[in-house]
């Protein structure tokens, strides 16, 4: 599955759309664009609080948003990576305000699938949240995603019936893995060690 030049070229230009990521249906747009995201979240209705979860498409791209991180912590994110676990880390830069909510953490994912990948690699880093409004179920075709966004977004790219949960969600506090939330990807904690 290949996604066209004319949905790259949108997504460069801080268009939004709906496309499968590697769990569900996402409601993307580059993260990099304060306009971008600013659609996302009022179409979403999301608490304007809540922070966004970004899919990236190399470990590099954290330097994007100036996280720092050792070689072990690396070492630690690459033992989940590439996979359906998004991971919450540190970013305190006002700039991106406008993405971790003043809360200066945000949820990060570099996915297993490999369309996606060289999507995310002509694109750069998306704002990825799943295709639903607030509180309602997220959109298992784009048929549904239709019924939630009409024509308020610039694309729709679909891939059949996408059934899935959402990624586990994990943080790493002083070494330790807290999952903060149980999704695609069964963790066995006993196998990890930082």
């Amino acid at each position: 599955m290949l996604y066209s030049r004319s949905i790259v070229k949108i997504l460069i230009n801080g268009g939004i759309g709906v496309l499968p990521t590697d769990t569900l249906y996402g409601l993307v747009g580059q993260a990099l664009s304060k306009r971008a995201v600013s659609r996302i979240y009022k179409l979403k209705k999301r608490n304007p609080r809540k922070p966004m979860l970004i899919l990236i498409g190399s470990i590099k791209d954290l330097n994007l948003f100036k996280i720092k991180f050792s070689k072990k912590r690396q070492n630690l994110l690459l033992k989940f990576w590439p996979g359906r676990v998004s991971i919450i880390l540190s970013c305190s830069p006002k700039k991106f305000s406008y993405l971790h909510r003043g809360i200066k953490t945000l949820a990060f994912r570099l996915p297993k699938k490999l369309s996606l990948i060289r999507l995310l690699r002509r694109t750069g880093p998306l704002v990825a949240p799943s295709a639903n409004p607030e509180r309602l179920k997220p959109a298992k075709t784009i048929k549904e995603a239709k019924k939630y966004f009409g024509d308020k977004v610039d694309f729709y790219f679909s891939q059949g019936k996408l059934i899935s949960l959402p990624s586990t969600l994990i943080a790493i506090k002083n070494g330790k893995i807290i999952i903060k939330r149980k999704g695609a990807f069964d963790l066995n904690l006993r196998n990890l060690r930082s």
